[in-house]
């Protein structure tokens, strides 16, 4: 955030409101941890397939629920941590931003 003060500074000044720079930092902090959780998931089911059918010691054992399980807090974090960003983004003074650089 702090390399995209100045942006987010002029776009506070040519009327962006506090909610839409908000949601432009969420989005953009959400959509590629999202993208990787899913990505994530899909991969460990076929690994976990994959293991199974190759160790004879885990093939009765997959339990494809936890796999969610892990993937649930992990985009909670992300939730957390973009949002965080995102309220100290809307926050920016757009006079001081600009008069920072």
């Amino acid at each position: 955030m702090s390399r995209r003060s100045r942006e987010i500074g002029i776009r506070t000044a040519i009327g962006a409101d506090r909610q839409g720079v908000l949601r432009m930092v969420l989005r953009q902090g959400l959509v590629p941890g999202s993208i990787g959780a899913g990505a994530g998931l899909i991969l460990s089911f076929f690994a976990c397939r994959a293991l199974a059918s190759a160790l004879w010691v885990v093939a009765g054992r997959t339990n494809h629920a936890l796999l969610p399980a892990v993937a649930v807090p992990l985009l909670l974090v992300t939730l957390v941590a973009a949002y965080v960003l995102a309220r100290r983004a809307s926050l920016i003074d757009p006079m001081r931003a600009l008069r920072d650089e």
